[in-house]
């Protein structure tokens, strides 16, 4: 699948891959470090869209929050492989298409490419390896065949299919599970009921047993299942065999908005351990609640802010990253015309700052900026604080546009002033590099 056109990113000269980010992981329910400081390749998986309406805030918080963290390895010297993909087959999908009267693979390429407009429009970082559910089908095949034969999956009767049986994921097979979400079994049943699952369904062995694979039925699309019968993947084996054959298992950091622990990130891990005997993710972070007039933005209530609707209107897209940077990726907060107005106030500030500073002809940078640096990398380290971040960026220029030239020595071996000209001034392209805001 095509990916959008990637912002060019400022390489720092003052960084060394000394600074090892910390996240919350989901499940230990405490701060880790990203990777172990030893090695120089770093895995990332970031749950995509389901394309029937796209994109709105809580996609575009997610997504700005996990490109911090791509540009935060990415800047300390890590190689980074980021994979991401789109769930262009689903119910939900489907049910969109079918309300409005329009083809379902039609509506799905529409939202795809309004998606990759706005993340580009957003300067994300696009994915290493972008796919979509219905290319990687065959790989879903495979898998699913192989549970079956392992004994982690089995058939349920289907009788309105027109060729052979559902397919479920035994959770008994993973005796671990649940391997992400920090709940209990009551609120497991209420959370797979609201997201995606069945737990009434007659003839499975349990109620939070997952669809690997769902049999043709008369009106739906499908595609070869070869042994399984015509039909299509469930949405966590997606994830599970996309993850398996782009990354080193355990990858790095697993994310997505919190809404995906249970089910979706769970059913993931439990499919990787029953498949590979591995884990899924070392570290699971997850992005908190986008609310609108007191409800958290969603497709069924329809309360949403878009990012494509927000450009149409005129606003600057460095002005709705910079309201979500402004928040903690792991908040719960309510978007609101007048966040949106101090990130615009605040965008004109930093950019007149950048303009006295790129005015001034001077491109080496003093102790100040180099520690204005260091403070933003280890702020970002620390679970990707980006509201510290912002206002470090704050003071920077207001000192600017004060005029003030005082003196700090950086204290961290692993920064050193520049003592050569750059292409840009630094702290304008470390802004740019790490938050992803063009000045």
């Amino acid at each position: 699948m095509k990916t959008w056109n990637s912002p060019p990113v400022p390489q720092l000269p003052t960084v060394t891959t000394s600074l090892v980010p910390s996240l919350f992981n989901t499940r230990s329910q405490s701060l880790e470090p990203t990777h172990d400081g030893l090695h120089n390749q770093v895995g990332l998986y970031v749950c995509g869209i389901t394309p029937y309406d796209a994109t709105h805030m809580g996609h575009a918080s997610t997504y700005v929050a996990f490109d911090l963290l791509r540009r935060l390895w990415e800047a300390t010297g890590l190689q980074v492989t980021h994979v991401q993909n789109v769930t262009d087959i689903d119910d939900p999908l489907l049910e969109r298409a079918a309300r409005d009267g329009v083809d379902w693979v039609e509506l799905a390429r529409e939202q795809e490419a309004l998606f990759a407009e706005d993340m580009e429009a957003l300067r994300v970082v696009p994915p290493t390896d972008y796919l979509g559910a219905v290319e990687t089908i065959p790989l879903v095949v495979t898998a699913v065949q192989r549970l079956l034969a392992q004994g982690s999956a089995y058939t349920v009767e289907t009788k309105d299919s027109t060729a052979g049986d559902d397919v479920y994921f035994d959770l008994a097979s993973t005796p671990e599970f649940p391997f992400v979400a920090p709940y209990d079994r009551p609120t497991l049943l209420a959370f797979f009921a609201e997201r995606g699952g069945d737990p009434l369904r007659p003839g499975k062995r349990s109620a939070l047993d997952p669809l690997l694979w769902r049999a043709a039925r008369a009106g739906e699309p499908d595609w070869d299942g070869d042994s399984l019968g015509p039909g299509r993947p469930g949405w966590h084996i997606e994830c599970a065999t996309i993850a398996e054959a782009h990354l080193s298992l355990p990858f790095n950091v697993q994310g997505g908005g919190s809404d995906l622990i249970f089910p979706h990130h769970d059913m993931s891990a439990a499919h990787i351990k029953a498949l590979t005997g591995k884990g899924f993710a070392s570290v699971c972070a997850h992005t908190g609640v986008v609310g609108l007039d007191g409800h958290k933005m969603s497709k069924s209530r329809g309360n949403l802010v878009f990012v494509s609707v927000l450009r149409r209107e005129g606003v600057d897209p460095m002005a709705i990253r910079l309201t979500l940077l402004a928040q903690h990726y792991r908040s719960d907060w309510e978007w609101t015309a007048e966040l949106l107005e101090t990130a615009t106030q605040r965008l004109a500030t930093w950019r007149r700052a950048a303009a006295v500073v790129r005015g001034s002809g001077a491109l080496v940078a003093n102790a100040l900026d180099t520690e204005t640096v260091r403070s933003l990398m280890e702020t970002l380290a620390d679970d990707l604080n980006a509201p510290a971040a912002v206002e470090l960026v704050d003071a920077w220029a207001a000192r600017v546009l004060a005029g003030g030239d005082a003196g700090v020595a950086a204290s961290d071996a692993a920064f050193t002033a520049v003592e050569t000209p750059l292409e840009q001034a630094l702290v304008p392209a470390a802004v740019d590099a790490l938050l992803g805001i063009d000045l």
